[in-house]
Protein backbone atom coordinates (compact mmCIF):
# COMPACT_ATOMS: atom_id res chain seq x y z
CA UNK A 1 0.00 0.00 0.00
CA UNK A 2 1.51 3.33 -1.05
CA UNK A 3 1.34 6.54 1.00
CA UNK A 4 -1.70 7.91 -0.82
CA UNK A 5 -3.64 4.66 -0.37
CA UNK A 6 -2.65 4.54 3.32
CA UNK A 7 -3.80 8.11 3.93
CA UNK A 8 -7.00 7.68 1.95
CA UNK A 9 -8.02 4.63 3.99
CA UNK A 10 -7.29 6.42 7.27
CA UNK A 11 -9.10 9.64 6.23
CA UNK A 12 -12.19 7.64 5.26
CA UNK A 13 -11.97 5.94 8.66
CA UNK A 14 -11.67 9.36 10.34
CA UNK A 15 -14.68 10.71 8.46
CA UNK A 16 -16.84 7.82 9.56
CA UNK A 17 -15.50 7.83 13.12
CA UNK A 18 -15.99 11.60 13.56
CA UNK A 19 -19.16 12.19 11.52
CA UNK A 20 -20.69 8.76 10.79
CA UNK A 21 -20.45 9.50 7.07
CA UNK A 22 -18.89 7.24 4.45
CA UNK A 23 -16.60 9.32 2.26
CA UNK A 24 -16.41 7.90 -1.31
CA UNK A 25 -13.04 9.36 -2.32
CA UNK A 26 -10.20 11.58 -1.16
CA UNK A 27 -8.47 14.09 -3.43
CA UNK A 28 -4.72 14.64 -3.06
CA UNK A 29 -2.23 17.00 -4.62
CA UNK A 30 1.41 17.93 -4.19
CA UNK A 31 2.04 20.42 -1.38
CA UNK A 32 2.84 23.89 -2.66
CA UNK A 33 6.46 24.91 -2.09
CA UNK A 34 5.61 27.83 0.20
CA UNK A 35 3.94 25.52 2.74
CA UNK A 36 5.38 22.78 4.93
CA UNK A 37 4.18 19.33 3.94
CA UNK A 38 4.83 16.23 1.85
CA UNK A 39 1.31 15.67 0.54
CA UNK A 40 -1.88 17.73 0.61
CA UNK A 41 -5.50 16.67 1.11
CA UNK A 42 -8.04 18.86 -0.68
CA UNK A 43 -10.87 19.55 1.78
CA UNK A 44 -13.36 21.37 -0.45
CA UNK A 45 -14.88 18.25 -2.17
CA UNK A 46 -15.70 16.83 1.29
CA UNK A 47 -18.00 19.77 2.06
CA UNK A 48 -20.61 18.20 -0.22
CA UNK A 49 -21.07 15.52 2.44
CA UNK A 50 -20.59 17.61 5.57
CA UNK A 51 -21.64 21.23 6.07
CA UNK A 52 -18.86 22.73 8.17
CA UNK A 53 -15.96 25.14 8.11
CA UNK A 54 -13.18 23.77 5.85
CA UNK A 55 -10.42 24.81 8.24
CA UNK A 56 -12.16 23.07 11.16
CA UNK A 57 -12.62 19.93 9.07
CA UNK A 58 -8.95 20.01 8.06
CA UNK A 59 -7.83 20.34 11.68
CA UNK A 60 -10.14 17.53 12.80
CA UNK A 61 -8.80 15.18 10.14
CA UNK A 62 -5.18 16.20 10.77
CA UNK A 63 -5.54 15.52 14.52
CA UNK A 64 -7.08 12.10 13.81
CA UNK A 65 -4.20 11.19 11.47
CA UNK A 66 -1.65 12.31 14.07
CA UNK A 67 -3.28 10.09 16.67
CA UNK A 68 -3.71 7.02 14.47
CA UNK A 69 -0.83 7.01 11.98
CA UNK A 70 2.77 7.00 13.15
CA UNK A 71 3.81 8.11 9.64
CA UNK A 72 2.15 11.52 10.19
CA UNK A 73 4.29 13.79 12.38
CA UNK A 74 2.82 17.26 11.72
CA UNK A 75 0.14 18.99 9.75
CA UNK A 76 -1.07 22.48 8.93
CA UNK A 77 -4.28 23.76 7.37
CA UNK A 78 -4.32 26.58 4.85
CA UNK A 79 -7.89 27.50 3.92
CA UNK A 80 -9.31 24.31 2.38
CA UNK A 81 -6.04 22.39 2.19
CA UNK A 82 -4.64 19.95 4.77
CA UNK A 83 -0.85 19.79 4.38
CA UNK A 84 0.62 16.65 5.93
CA UNK A 85 4.25 16.14 7.02
CA UNK A 86 5.38 12.51 6.82
CA UNK A 87 8.06 11.04 9.11
CA UNK A 88 11.53 10.52 7.67
CA UNK A 89 11.29 6.92 8.79
CA UNK A 90 8.52 6.24 6.30
CA UNK A 91 10.72 7.31 3.39
CA UNK A 92 13.71 5.42 4.76
CA UNK A 93 11.67 2.23 5.10
CA UNK A 94 10.40 2.65 1.56
CA UNK A 95 13.94 3.11 0.25
CA UNK A 96 15.19 0.07 2.17
CA UNK A 97 12.48 -2.02 0.52
CA UNK A 98 13.35 -0.97 -3.04
CA UNK A 99 17.08 -0.28 -3.00
CA UNK A 100 18.10 -3.86 -3.87
CA UNK A 101 15.12 -4.62 -6.12
CA UNK A 102 16.37 -4.43 -9.74
CA UNK A 103 12.83 -4.71 -11.15
CA UNK A 104 11.23 -2.02 -8.97
CA UNK A 105 8.37 -0.37 -10.83
CA UNK A 106 7.80 -3.11 -13.38
CA UNK A 107 5.25 -5.89 -13.09
CA UNK A 108 5.66 -9.54 -14.10
CA UNK A 109 3.40 -10.71 -16.91
CA UNK A 110 0.15 -11.98 -15.43
CA UNK A 111 -0.84 -15.36 -16.83
CA UNK A 112 -4.56 -14.62 -16.71
CA UNK A 113 -4.42 -11.40 -18.72
CA UNK A 114 -4.97 -11.26 -22.47
CA UNK A 115 -2.04 -10.33 -24.70
CA UNK A 116 -1.81 -7.08 -26.63
CA UNK A 117 -0.59 -6.85 -30.23
CA UNK A 118 1.17 -3.59 -31.10
CA UNK A 119 1.55 -2.70 -34.77
CA UNK A 120 4.11 -0.14 -35.85
CA UNK A 121 6.37 0.78 -38.80
CA UNK A 122 4.05 -0.28 -41.69
CA UNK A 123 6.39 0.96 -44.44
CA UNK A 124 5.94 0.94 -48.21
CA UNK A 125 8.50 -1.03 -50.19
CA UNK A 126 9.08 1.75 -52.73
CA UNK A 127 11.31 3.93 -50.55
CA UNK A 128 13.56 3.92 -47.48
CA UNK A 129 12.34 4.75 -44.00
CA UNK A 130 12.23 8.47 -43.23
CA UNK A 131 11.77 10.84 -40.30
CA UNK A 132 8.02 10.20 -40.15
CA UNK A 133 8.66 6.45 -39.88
CA UNK A 134 11.12 7.13 -37.07
CA UNK A 135 8.40 8.72 -34.93
CA UNK A 136 6.14 5.78 -35.74
CA UNK A 137 8.61 3.03 -34.80
CA UNK A 138 9.86 4.85 -31.70
CA UNK A 139 6.30 5.31 -30.43
CA UNK A 140 5.21 1.77 -31.23
CA UNK A 141 8.32 0.16 -29.75
CA UNK A 142 8.19 2.27 -26.57
CA UNK A 143 4.47 1.60 -26.05
CA UNK A 144 5.08 -2.13 -26.49
CA UNK A 145 7.92 -2.10 -23.93
CA UNK A 146 5.91 0.01 -21.46
CA UNK A 147 2.92 -2.33 -21.78
CA UNK A 148 5.26 -5.25 -21.01
CA UNK A 149 6.61 -3.43 -17.96
CA UNK A 150 3.04 -2.86 -16.77
CA UNK A 151 2.44 -6.62 -16.72
CA UNK A 152 1.03 -7.30 -20.20
CA UNK A 153 2.10 -9.95 -22.65
CA UNK A 154 2.91 -8.14 -25.89
CA UNK A 155 3.41 -9.11 -29.52
CA UNK A 156 5.13 -6.59 -31.80
CA UNK A 157 4.12 -6.69 -35.44
CA UNK A 158 4.01 -4.71 -38.64
CA UNK A 159 2.15 -4.77 -41.93
CA UNK A 160 4.41 -4.15 -44.91
CA UNK A 161 2.71 -2.40 -47.81
CA UNK A 162 4.41 -4.35 -50.58
CA UNK A 163 1.90 -4.13 -53.42
CA UNK A 164 0.02 -1.50 -55.40
CA UNK A 165 0.65 1.12 -58.06
CA UNK A 166 3.33 2.93 -56.02
CA UNK A 167 5.42 -0.27 -55.87
CA UNK A 168 4.99 -0.74 -59.63
CA UNK A 169 6.25 2.79 -60.26
CA UNK A 170 9.64 1.95 -58.71
CA UNK A 171 9.72 -1.39 -60.52
CA UNK A 172 8.93 0.17 -63.90
CA UNK A 173 11.48 2.97 -63.49
CA UNK A 174 14.20 0.46 -62.59
CA UNK A 175 13.24 -1.72 -65.56
CA UNK A 176 13.39 1.23 -67.99
CA UNK A 177 16.28 3.24 -66.59
CA UNK A 178 18.19 0.98 -64.20
CA UNK A 179 20.59 -0.79 -66.60
CA UNK A 180 20.61 -3.77 -64.24
CA UNK A 181 21.81 -1.86 -61.17
CA UNK A 182 21.81 -3.77 -57.87
CA UNK A 183 22.66 -2.86 -54.28
CA UNK A 184 25.91 -4.78 -54.71
CA UNK A 185 26.91 -3.01 -57.94
CA UNK A 186 26.11 0.46 -56.58
CA UNK A 187 27.07 0.06 -52.93
CA UNK A 188 23.67 1.45 -51.96
CA UNK A 189 21.30 -0.05 -49.40
CA UNK A 190 18.48 -1.77 -51.27
CA UNK A 191 15.73 0.46 -49.93
CA UNK A 192 17.69 3.56 -51.04
CA UNK A 193 18.25 2.16 -54.52
CA UNK A 194 14.56 1.37 -54.97
CA UNK A 195 13.60 4.76 -53.52
CA UNK A 196 15.78 6.48 -56.11
CA UNK A 197 13.72 4.87 -58.87
CA UNK A 198 10.48 5.98 -57.24
CA UNK A 199 11.82 9.54 -57.51
CA UNK A 200 13.01 8.81 -61.08
CA UNK A 201 9.51 7.69 -62.06
CA UNK A 202 8.04 10.95 -60.78
CA UNK A 203 10.60 13.01 -62.67
CA UNK A 204 9.98 11.23 -65.98
CA UNK A 205 6.21 11.22 -65.43
CA UNK A 206 6.21 15.00 -64.98
CA UNK A 207 8.20 15.42 -68.21
CA UNK A 208 5.57 13.40 -70.08
CA UNK A 209 2.77 15.48 -68.57
CA UNK A 210 4.47 18.68 -69.71
CA UNK A 211 4.84 17.26 -73.24
CA UNK A 212 1.17 16.27 -73.42
CA UNK A 213 0.08 19.69 -72.15
CA UNK A 214 2.26 21.29 -74.81
CA UNK A 215 0.43 19.12 -77.38
CA UNK A 216 -2.88 20.61 -76.27
CA UNK A 217 -4.07 18.21 -73.56
CA UNK A 218 -5.51 19.55 -70.33
CA UNK A 219 -3.46 18.91 -67.19
CA UNK A 220 -6.11 16.51 -65.89
CA UNK A 221 -6.11 14.47 -69.10
CA UNK A 222 -2.32 14.59 -69.37
CA UNK A 223 -1.91 13.12 -65.89
CA UNK A 224 -4.20 10.21 -66.79
CA UNK A 225 -2.79 9.54 -70.28
CA UNK A 226 0.94 9.85 -69.61
CA UNK A 227 2.45 6.65 -71.09
CA UNK A 228 4.55 5.95 -68.00
CA UNK A 229 1.48 5.87 -65.74
CA UNK A 230 -0.38 3.63 -68.18
CA UNK A 231 2.59 1.24 -68.19
CA UNK A 232 2.65 1.20 -64.36
CA UNK A 233 -1.08 0.39 -64.32
CA UNK A 234 -0.51 -2.42 -66.80
CA UNK A 235 2.34 -3.75 -64.63
CA UNK A 236 0.00 -3.82 -61.61
CA UNK A 237 -2.53 -5.83 -63.62
CA UNK A 238 0.20 -8.27 -64.63
CA UNK A 239 1.28 -8.65 -60.98
CA UNK A 240 -2.30 -9.32 -59.88
CA UNK A 241 -2.63 -11.91 -62.66
CA UNK A 242 0.57 -13.65 -61.54
CA UNK A 243 2.72 -12.80 -64.57
CA UNK A 244 5.97 -14.71 -64.01
CA UNK A 245 8.40 -11.97 -65.09
CA UNK A 246 6.58 -9.22 -63.17
CA UNK A 247 6.35 -11.28 -59.97
CA UNK A 248 10.05 -12.18 -60.21
CA UNK A 249 11.00 -8.49 -60.54
CA UNK A 250 8.70 -7.63 -57.62
CA UNK A 251 10.28 -10.31 -55.41
CA UNK A 252 13.81 -9.21 -56.28
CA UNK A 253 13.28 -5.51 -55.62
CA UNK A 254 11.23 -6.09 -52.46
CA UNK A 255 14.00 -8.37 -51.21
CA UNK A 256 16.44 -5.49 -51.61
CA UNK A 257 14.13 -3.24 -49.62
CA UNK A 258 13.59 -5.74 -46.79
CA UNK A 259 17.35 -6.11 -46.35
CA UNK A 260 17.66 -2.33 -46.18
CA UNK A 261 14.83 -2.00 -43.67
CA UNK A 262 16.45 -4.53 -41.35
CA UNK A 263 19.68 -2.53 -41.27
CA UNK A 264 17.73 0.61 -40.33
CA UNK A 265 15.66 -1.15 -37.67
CA UNK A 266 18.86 -2.49 -36.11
CA UNK A 267 20.38 1.02 -36.14
CA UNK A 268 17.29 2.47 -34.47
CA UNK A 269 17.16 -0.40 -31.98
CA UNK A 270 13.66 -1.77 -32.58
CA UNK A 271 12.44 -5.29 -33.30
CA UNK A 272 9.34 -7.28 -34.23
CA UNK A 273 7.85 -10.63 -33.33
CA UNK A 274 5.96 -11.08 -36.61
CA UNK A 275 5.51 -9.58 -40.07
CA UNK A 276 2.39 -9.33 -42.21
CA UNK A 277 2.53 -8.46 -45.91
CA UNK A 278 -0.20 -6.68 -47.85
CA UNK A 279 0.44 -9.02 -50.78
CA UNK A 280 -0.78 -11.84 -48.51
CA UNK A 281 -3.61 -9.95 -46.82
CA UNK A 282 -5.17 -7.75 -49.52
CA UNK A 283 -7.81 -10.35 -50.35
CA UNK A 284 -8.64 -11.06 -46.70
CA UNK A 285 -11.94 -9.74 -45.46
CA UNK A 286 -14.08 -10.53 -48.49
CA UNK A 287 -15.49 -13.65 -46.82
CA UNK A 288 -16.21 -11.55 -43.70
CA UNK A 289 -18.39 -9.30 -45.85
CA UNK A 290 -20.61 -12.28 -46.65
CA UNK A 291 -20.88 -13.09 -42.94
CA UNK A 292 -21.70 -9.45 -42.21
CA UNK A 293 -24.46 -9.47 -44.82
CA UNK A 294 -25.97 -12.55 -43.20
CA UNK A 295 -25.89 -10.80 -39.80
CA UNK A 296 -27.35 -7.64 -41.39
CA UNK A 297 -24.31 -5.66 -40.29
CA UNK A 298 -23.78 -4.77 -43.97
CA UNK A 299 -26.30 -4.16 -46.75
CA UNK A 300 -26.12 -4.42 -50.52
CA UNK A 301 -27.03 -1.59 -52.91
CA UNK A 302 -28.71 -2.05 -56.28
CA UNK A 303 -25.39 -1.99 -58.14
CA UNK A 304 -24.15 -4.92 -56.03
CA UNK A 305 -21.76 -2.90 -53.85
CA UNK A 306 -21.80 -3.65 -50.10
CA UNK A 307 -21.95 -0.91 -47.44
CA UNK A 308 -22.36 -0.31 -43.72
CA UNK A 309 -24.47 2.52 -42.36
CA UNK A 310 -22.79 4.19 -39.39
CA UNK A 311 -24.84 7.41 -39.37
CA UNK A 312 -26.47 6.48 -36.04
CA UNK A 313 -22.96 6.54 -34.52
CA UNK A 314 -22.23 9.98 -35.96
CA UNK A 315 -20.19 8.64 -38.89
CA UNK A 316 -21.03 8.12 -42.58
CA UNK A 317 -21.98 5.23 -44.79
CA UNK A 318 -18.89 3.22 -45.71
CA UNK A 319 -18.34 0.93 -48.68
CA UNK A 320 -16.73 -2.44 -47.87
CA UNK A 321 -17.00 -4.15 -51.26
CA UNK A 322 -17.18 -2.57 -54.72
CA UNK A 323 -19.87 -3.51 -57.23
CA UNK A 324 -17.29 -5.52 -59.22
CA UNK A 325 -16.55 -7.61 -56.12
CA UNK A 326 -13.15 -6.08 -55.36
CA UNK A 327 -12.23 -5.14 -51.81
CA UNK A 328 -11.46 -1.65 -50.54
CA UNK A 329 -8.70 -0.83 -48.05
CA UNK A 330 -10.84 -1.16 -44.95
CA UNK A 331 -11.99 -4.63 -46.03
CA UNK A 332 -8.36 -5.73 -45.99
CA UNK A 333 -7.88 -4.22 -42.52
CA UNK A 334 -10.92 -6.08 -41.24
CA UNK A 335 -9.56 -9.36 -42.59
CA UNK A 336 -6.03 -8.72 -41.30
CA UNK A 337 -7.26 -7.99 -37.76
CA UNK A 338 -9.30 -11.21 -37.74
CA UNK A 339 -6.35 -13.18 -39.14
CA UNK A 340 -4.07 -11.86 -36.40
CA UNK A 341 -6.56 -12.92 -33.74
CA UNK A 342 -6.55 -16.41 -35.29
CA UNK A 343 -2.75 -16.51 -35.44
CA UNK A 344 -2.45 -15.38 -31.79
CA UNK A 345 -5.47 -16.78 -29.90
CA UNK A 346 -4.37 -15.17 -26.61
CA UNK A 347 -4.60 -11.65 -28.07
CA UNK A 348 -7.27 -9.59 -26.33
CA UNK A 349 -6.54 -6.22 -27.90
CA UNK A 350 -4.56 -4.44 -30.59
CA UNK A 351 -2.75 -1.10 -30.83
CA UNK A 352 -2.30 0.51 -34.25
CA UNK A 353 0.51 3.07 -34.49
CA UNK A 354 -0.61 5.17 -37.45
CA UNK A 355 -0.56 8.91 -38.21
CA UNK A 356 -3.52 11.11 -37.31
CA UNK A 357 -4.61 11.48 -40.93
CA UNK A 358 -6.14 8.01 -40.46
CA UNK A 359 -8.21 8.90 -37.36
CA UNK A 360 -11.55 8.49 -39.16
CA UNK A 361 -10.47 5.24 -40.82
CA UNK A 362 -9.78 3.60 -37.47
CA UNK A 363 -13.02 4.83 -35.91
CA UNK A 364 -14.86 3.08 -38.74
CA UNK A 365 -12.68 -0.05 -38.59
CA UNK A 366 -13.08 -0.52 -34.83
CA UNK A 367 -16.82 0.03 -35.00
CA UNK A 368 -17.25 -2.51 -37.81
CA UNK A 369 -15.28 -5.15 -35.91
CA UNK A 370 -17.41 -4.55 -32.80
CA UNK A 371 -20.60 -4.88 -34.83
CA UNK A 372 -19.30 -8.14 -36.28
CA UNK A 373 -19.18 -9.45 -32.71
CA UNK A 374 -15.47 -9.97 -32.00
CA UNK A 375 -14.82 -9.71 -28.26
CA UNK A 376 -11.28 -8.36 -28.70
CA UNK A 377 -12.70 -5.50 -30.76
CA UNK A 378 -13.61 -3.79 -27.47
CA UNK A 379 -9.88 -3.36 -26.82
CA UNK A 380 -8.62 -1.76 -30.03
CA UNK A 381 -6.66 1.48 -29.86
CA UNK A 382 -5.41 3.84 -32.54
CA UNK A 383 -2.09 5.28 -31.34
CA UNK A 384 -2.58 8.43 -33.39
CA UNK A 385 0.34 10.79 -33.78
CA UNK A 386 1.11 14.11 -35.44
CA UNK A 387 3.54 14.77 -38.24
CA UNK A 388 7.21 15.55 -37.77
CA UNK A 389 8.41 18.69 -39.54
CA UNK A 390 11.86 20.14 -39.96
CA UNK A 391 12.75 23.83 -40.01
CA UNK A 392 13.18 23.38 -43.79
CA UNK A 393 9.52 22.41 -44.22
CA UNK A 394 7.32 19.45 -45.18
CA UNK A 395 8.79 16.29 -46.73
CA UNK A 396 7.64 14.66 -50.00
CA UNK A 397 8.81 11.14 -50.90
CA UNK A 398 8.15 11.28 -54.63
CA UNK A 399 10.12 14.53 -54.96
CA UNK A 400 13.06 13.16 -53.03
CA UNK A 401 12.80 15.74 -50.25
CA UNK A 402 12.29 13.30 -47.38
CA UNK A 403 14.77 13.10 -44.52
CA UNK A 404 16.18 9.61 -44.86
CA UNK A 405 16.23 7.71 -41.53
CA UNK A 406 19.77 6.40 -41.99
CA UNK A 407 21.06 9.83 -42.94
CA UNK A 408 19.34 11.38 -39.95
CA UNK A 409 20.89 8.86 -37.54
CA UNK A 410 24.33 9.58 -39.00
CA UNK A 411 23.70 13.34 -38.83
CA UNK A 412 22.67 13.06 -35.17
CA UNK A 413 25.94 11.29 -34.33
CA UNK A 414 27.84 14.00 -36.19
CA UNK A 415 25.96 16.74 -34.32
CA UNK A 416 26.74 15.01 -31.02
CA UNK A 417 30.39 14.87 -32.05
CA UNK A 418 30.56 18.58 -32.89
CA UNK A 419 28.87 19.67 -29.66
CA UNK A 420 30.92 17.27 -27.50
CA UNK A 421 34.18 18.46 -29.05
CA UNK A 422 33.15 22.07 -28.55
CA UNK A 423 32.45 21.38 -24.87
CA UNK A 424 35.66 19.37 -24.50
CA UNK A 425 33.90 16.58 -22.57
CA UNK A 426 35.66 13.55 -24.03
CA UNK A 427 39.36 14.06 -23.37
CA UNK A 428 41.17 10.77 -22.93
CA UNK A 429 38.76 8.67 -25.02
CA UNK A 430 39.97 6.52 -27.91
CA UNK A 431 38.50 7.14 -31.37
CA UNK A 432 36.41 3.96 -31.14
CA UNK A 433 35.06 4.95 -27.73
CA UNK A 434 34.23 8.42 -29.03
CA UNK A 435 32.43 7.15 -32.14
CA UNK A 436 30.35 4.72 -30.07
CA UNK A 437 29.49 7.46 -27.59
CA UNK A 438 28.58 9.95 -30.33
CA UNK A 439 26.13 7.40 -31.72
CA UNK A 440 24.65 6.73 -28.25
CA UNK A 441 24.26 10.45 -27.55
CA UNK A 442 22.94 11.32 -31.00
CA UNK A 443 20.40 8.49 -31.14
CA UNK A 444 19.38 9.14 -27.53
CA UNK A 445 18.85 12.81 -28.36
CA UNK A 446 16.68 11.95 -31.36
CA UNK A 447 14.57 9.38 -29.51
CA UNK A 448 14.04 11.46 -26.40
CA UNK A 449 13.16 14.62 -28.36
CA UNK A 450 10.42 12.71 -30.18
CA UNK A 451 9.14 10.61 -27.28
CA UNK A 452 8.92 13.43 -24.71
CA UNK A 453 6.15 15.04 -26.80
CA UNK A 454 2.56 13.85 -26.46
CA UNK A 455 1.94 11.58 -29.48
CA UNK A 456 -1.03 13.63 -30.68
CA UNK A 457 1.05 16.80 -31.02
CA UNK A 458 2.88 17.77 -34.17
CA UNK A 459 6.67 18.06 -33.76
CA UNK A 460 9.10 20.55 -35.23
CA UNK A 461 12.32 18.58 -34.95
CA UNK A 462 15.49 20.61 -34.46
CA UNK A 463 18.56 18.30 -34.40
CA UNK A 464 20.92 20.79 -32.72
CA UNK A 465 18.38 21.66 -30.03
CA UNK A 466 17.87 17.96 -29.28
CA UNK A 467 21.60 17.42 -28.57
CA UNK A 468 21.80 20.20 -25.99
CA UNK A 469 23.48 19.00 -22.77
CA UNK A 470 21.17 21.23 -20.71
CA UNK A 471 17.40 21.22 -20.29
CA UNK A 472 14.80 18.60 -21.15
CA UNK A 473 16.96 16.55 -23.53
CA UNK A 474 18.27 13.02 -23.84
CA UNK A 475 21.94 14.02 -23.46
CA UNK A 476 21.19 15.93 -20.24
CA UNK A 477 19.65 12.81 -18.74
CA UNK A 478 22.42 10.57 -20.11
CA UNK A 479 25.03 12.91 -18.60
CA UNK A 480 23.37 12.70 -15.18
CA UNK A 481 23.43 8.89 -15.39
CA UNK A 482 27.14 8.98 -16.30
CA UNK A 483 27.79 11.33 -13.37
CA UNK A 484 26.15 8.81 -11.00
CA UNK A 485 28.27 5.98 -12.42
CA UNK A 486 31.38 8.08 -11.73
CA UNK A 487 30.30 8.44 -8.10
CA UNK A 488 29.78 4.68 -7.79
CA UNK A 489 33.18 3.90 -9.33
CA UNK A 490 34.87 6.21 -6.85
CA UNK A 491 32.95 4.81 -3.87
CA UNK A 492 33.45 1.08 -4.57
CA UNK A 493 31.31 0.05 -1.60
CA UNK A 494 28.52 -2.26 -2.64
CA UNK A 495 28.00 -4.18 0.63
CA UNK A 496 26.20 -1.49 2.56
CA UNK A 497 23.24 -1.83 4.91
CA UNK A 498 21.23 1.30 5.60
CA UNK A 499 21.19 2.45 9.24
CA UNK A 500 17.89 2.29 11.08
CA UNK A 501 17.76 6.05 11.65
CA UNK A 502 19.11 8.83 9.46
CA UNK A 503 18.12 12.45 9.73
CA UNK A 504 17.14 13.21 6.18
CA UNK A 505 17.91 16.32 4.20
CA UNK A 506 14.86 17.76 2.41
CA UNK A 507 16.53 17.09 -0.96
CA UNK A 508 16.93 13.42 -0.04
CA UNK A 509 13.28 13.20 0.85
CA UNK A 510 12.26 14.92 -2.39
CA UNK A 511 14.33 12.42 -4.34
CA UNK A 512 12.73 9.43 -2.64
CA UNK A 513 9.30 10.93 -3.36
CA UNK A 514 10.25 10.92 -7.05
CA UNK A 515 11.33 7.28 -6.81
CA UNK A 516 7.96 6.40 -5.28
CA UNK A 517 6.16 7.64 -8.38
CA UNK A 518 7.87 5.24 -10.79
CA UNK A 519 5.46 2.25 -10.63
CA UNK A 520 2.44 4.53 -10.99
CA UNK A 521 3.98 6.38 -13.95
CA UNK A 522 4.59 3.10 -15.79
CA UNK A 523 0.95 2.10 -15.28
CA UNK A 524 -0.29 5.53 -16.39
CA UNK A 525 1.95 5.52 -19.47
CA UNK A 526 0.69 2.03 -20.35
CA UNK A 527 -3.00 2.82 -19.86
CA UNK A 528 -2.76 6.03 -21.89
CA UNK A 529 -0.32 4.62 -24.49
CA UNK A 530 1.90 7.66 -23.93
CA UNK A 531 5.70 7.28 -23.64
CA UNK A 532 5.77 11.05 -23.03
CA UNK A 533 4.59 10.47 -19.44
CA UNK A 534 7.60 8.24 -18.76
CA UNK A 535 10.03 10.52 -20.62
CA UNK A 536 8.99 13.56 -18.63
CA UNK A 537 8.99 11.58 -15.38
CA UNK A 538 12.64 10.64 -15.84
CA UNK A 539 13.45 14.29 -16.61
CA UNK A 540 11.79 15.33 -13.33
CA UNK A 541 13.73 12.60 -11.53
CA UNK A 542 17.00 13.89 -13.00
CA UNK A 543 16.18 17.48 -12.09
CA UNK A 544 15.48 16.36 -8.53
CA UNK A 545 18.74 14.42 -8.45
CA UNK A 546 20.80 17.35 -9.73
CA UNK A 547 19.23 19.61 -7.12
CA UNK A 548 20.19 17.01 -4.49
CA UNK A 549 23.72 16.75 -5.98
CA UNK A 550 24.20 20.52 -5.79
CA UNK A 551 22.77 20.82 -2.26
CA UNK A 552 24.51 18.10 -0.24
CA UNK A 553 27.98 16.54 -0.30
CA UNK A 554 28.07 12.89 -1.33
CA UNK A 555 31.58 11.44 -1.42
CA UNK A 556 32.87 14.45 0.56
CA UNK A 557 30.40 13.81 3.40
CA UNK A 558 32.42 13.08 6.57
CA UNK A 559 29.66 11.12 8.36
CA UNK A 560 29.91 7.56 7.03
CA UNK A 561 26.18 6.78 7.39
CA UNK A 562 25.14 9.86 5.47
CA UNK A 563 27.78 9.33 2.80
CA UNK A 564 26.76 5.76 2.16
CA UNK A 565 23.07 6.59 2.22
CA UNK A 566 23.62 9.25 -0.45
CA UNK A 567 25.72 6.89 -2.56
CA UNK A 568 23.00 4.22 -2.37
CA UNK A 569 20.34 6.80 -3.18
CA UNK A 570 22.40 7.88 -6.20
CA UNK A 571 22.76 4.26 -7.31
CA UNK A 572 18.99 3.73 -7.23
CA UNK A 573 18.33 6.91 -9.18
CA UNK A 574 20.79 5.65 -11.79
CA UNK A 575 18.96 2.32 -11.99
CA UNK A 576 15.64 4.06 -12.58
CA UNK A 577 17.12 6.33 -15.25
CA UNK A 578 18.48 3.26 -17.01
CA UNK A 579 15.23 1.32 -16.56
CA UNK A 580 13.10 4.21 -17.86
CA UNK A 581 15.36 4.84 -20.84
CA UNK A 582 15.42 1.12 -21.69
CA UNK A 583 11.62 1.17 -21.94
CA UNK A 584 11.97 4.16 -24.29
CA UNK A 585 14.58 2.33 -26.35
CA UNK A 586 17.42 4.64 -25.29
CA UNK A 587 20.89 3.56 -24.16
CA UNK A 588 22.78 5.23 -21.32
CA UNK A 589 26.59 5.56 -21.39
CA UNK A 590 28.74 4.65 -18.39
CA UNK A 591 30.98 7.65 -19.05
CA UNK A 592 30.51 10.98 -20.78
Amino acid sequence: MNLQQLLEAKIKEAFFSLYQIELPAVEFQATRKEFEGDITVVIFPMLRFLKTNPEKLGNDLGAFLMAHLEEVVRFNVVKGFLNIVIADGYYLDFFKNIKDNPTFGTQPVTTDSRAVMVEYASPNTNKPLHLGHIRNVLLGYAVAEILKASGKKVYKTQIINDRGIHICKSMLAWKKFGNGETPESTGLKGDKLVGNYYVKFDQEYKKQIETLIADGKTEEVAKKEAPLLLEAQLMLQKWENGDTETVALWKMMNGWVYDGFEVTYKSIGVDFDSYYYESDTYLLGKDVVEQGLAKEVFYKKEDGSVWIDLTDEGLDEKIVLRSDGTAVYITQDIGTAIQRAKDYPDVGGMVYTVGNEQDYHFKVLFLILKKLGYSWAENLFHLSYGMVDLPSGKMKSREGTVVDADDLIADMAQTAKEISEELGKLDGYSKGEKDSLYNTIGLGALKYYILKVDPKKRILFNPEESVDFQGNTGPFIQYTFARIQSILRKDQNSSYTLPSIVEMHEKEKELIKQLQLYPEVIQQAASSYSPALLANYVYDLVKSYNSFYQSVPILAEIEEDKRQFRVQLSRKVGELIQSSFKLLGIEVPQRM
